[in-house]
């Protein structure tokens, strides 16, 4: 929402205009609902590797779902070749149909929307009393937007990004295993709007543990999500694990996505 409100206030959208994105769910979802009510055909361009029900999710919204080959990884694990060659077919989709392009790696509005609102929604609701935020990192707005309040209300908060093991660019490691169940996140790639002075840790989370933090939310609290969802959890216990925190701290962190994409 924060996305197209920008764009029409800043005269790049108009009613009527089609909205173009690269997206692998999440940001697909929120745009499809959006677009819809403001009246601007959407149109999620995706790589093929994602999970047949995200498309059928973003097609129940309304949206247009083009899905584009492989370049390198295989049905479920969405390396980030994939993600350059779907991001190229979404520029020329949107230079073509002269629609508008949201980018959501190089937009500013993704970071505004989570300074403005998810930061500040945490910070109230927990009246100040934090110890860590923990947040995977796809494009990046949720923990960027997330973190840069959070330190301004209170620098000594921990800010802990989390990645796929063996996809941890981010931490300054070597990408050993691109392909991971993670969709949405850890493309090896680092995001264009990367503040290395918000982060405070980095967390890997492997496929296997993922899998086994979704089964775990499923059984034990009745919550249905994700994969990077569950990597989240598993990274925010880590973390806790450690001793860094304290006793008995408290640890944020983000449920980004359910299971019915899956």
């Amino acid at each position: 929402m924060q996305i197209i409100q920008d764009a029409y206030a800043a005269g790049q959208l108009v009613s009527g205009r089609p909205v173009v994105e690269m997206t692998s769910g999440n940001m697909g979802a929120g745009l499809a609902v959006v677009c819809n009510i403001m009246g601007n055909p959407f149109t999620a361009v995706m790589s093929a590797g994602n999970s047949p029900a995200r498309a059928k999710m973003l097609e129940s919204l309304g949206a247009r779902v083009v899905l584009v080959p492989q370049v390198d990884g295989t049905p479920g694990q969405v390396t980030g070749p994939d993600i350059q060659a779907a991001t190229a077919e979404a520029i020329r989709l949107a230079a073509e149909t002269q629609a508008y392009y949201v980018d959501q790696f190089n937009n500013e509005s993704s970071v505004r929307a989570h300074f403005n609102g998810t930061g500040p929604e945490v910070w109230r609701d927990l009246n100040g009393r934090l110890d860590a935020f923990v947040a995977a990192v796809g494009s990046g707005g949720t923990f960027i937007g997330s973190s840069k309040y959070l330190k301004q209300q209170e620098p000594k908060i921990v800010c802990a990004a989390v990645e796929p093991a063996g996809a941890e660019i981010l931490a300054a490691k070597p990408v050993l295993s691109p392909k991971h169940n993670m969709q949405g996140i850890g493309y090896g790639i680092r995001v264009p709007q990367w503040n290395p002075n918000l982060v405070d840790e980095f967390l890997a989370v492997s496929s296997a543990e993922a899998a086994h933090y979704r089964q775990r939310l499923a059984d034990r609290e009745g919550l249905y999500v994700g994969y990077s969802a569950a990597a989240n959890v598993c990274a925010s216990i880590k973390l806790i694990q450690t001793g860094r925190l304290g006793k008995s701290p408290t640890v944020v962190t983000v449920l980004c996505d359910s299971g019915l994409k899956y």
